[in-house]
């Protein structure tokens, strides 16, 4: 069954740049609360600190707070990006990512073999490869531009590739960054309907945004999160209302 747990969750970006012990000496100073450092005496920021909660299937989780607070950090956590340095991330079902536009995408190939590449990737036959890849350039509205290298894409062509690449197949876990809530109006229109689908067919739903309306609107729970530590986790109401 779909969850996920975490237990003391930390994570750790090394800065190193920062090597003169006196300019680590007074930058830590002056930033002690989100700064350390490590045993390799490398200057790190505390991005996520002992972060502990679980979600099970039916939960609408929204992770709200300022910028820098830690909610995209701990998506891409959750999508298996980054590497906990400290504690235990347990997460179980398929995983869906709307995340990053660019993420797993190869910007040589064009859109069509990116396509191709990630259907054989989830298992599937080159024909379903193949099919997949024609819903995705008549939804995404690419034309002839799935067959060019993704490099040469503007960014709203990107997100519409990476739309499309991402809910084509129904995910038991769906991770999502408010951004992909934006985007030109013409494909917003078309992908609404799709997007709720998806979260409704979902488990579970954890999304980060600052948008309040979207979190009474989708969410069951929210956890804030502030400096990398989790503020308040619980009902939408509860916690908006602090």
């Amino acid at each position: 069954m779909a969850h996920i747990e975490a237990q003391r969750l930390s994570i750790e970006f090394p800065l190193y740049h920062l090597s003169a012990r006196s300019l680590k000496k007074r930058l830590m100073a002056r930033a002690a609360i989100r700064l350390k450092e490590d045993e390799g005496h490398r200057v790190v920021v505390a991005a996520l600190r002992e972060l502990t909660f679980r979600i099970e299937p039916g939960e609408r989780v929204a992770l709200v707070g300022g910028n820098g607070a830690g909610k995209t950090t701990l998506l891409r956590t959750l999508a298996g990006i980054y590497e906990p340095v400290a504690g235990r991330l347990e997460v179980e079902g398929r995983i869906g990512s709307l995340i990053d536009p660019a993420a797993g995408m190869d910007m040589e190939s064009t859109g069509r073999e990116n396509i191709v590449l990630r259907g054989l990737y989830l298992g599937l036959s080159e024909a379903e490869c193949d099919e997949m890849a024609e819903e995705a350039g008549r939804f995404s509205g690419l034309g002839e531009f799935l067959d060019v290298p993704v490099r040469t894409y503007s960014a709203g062509m990107a997100v519409r590739l990476s739309f499309a690449a991402a809910t084509l197949m129904s995910p038991e876990i769906l991770l999502m960054d408010e951004w992909f809530l934006a985007g030109d109006a013409d494909f917003m229109v078309r992908a609404t309907e799709r997007l709720e689908q998806l979260v409704v067919g979902a488990d579970i739903l954890v999304l980060a945004t600052h948008d309040m309306k979207v979190v009474r609107e989708w969410c069951t729970r929210a956890i804030r999160l502030n400096g990398g530590r989790i503020e308040a986790d619980g009902p939408v109401a509860d916690v908006l209302k602090d």
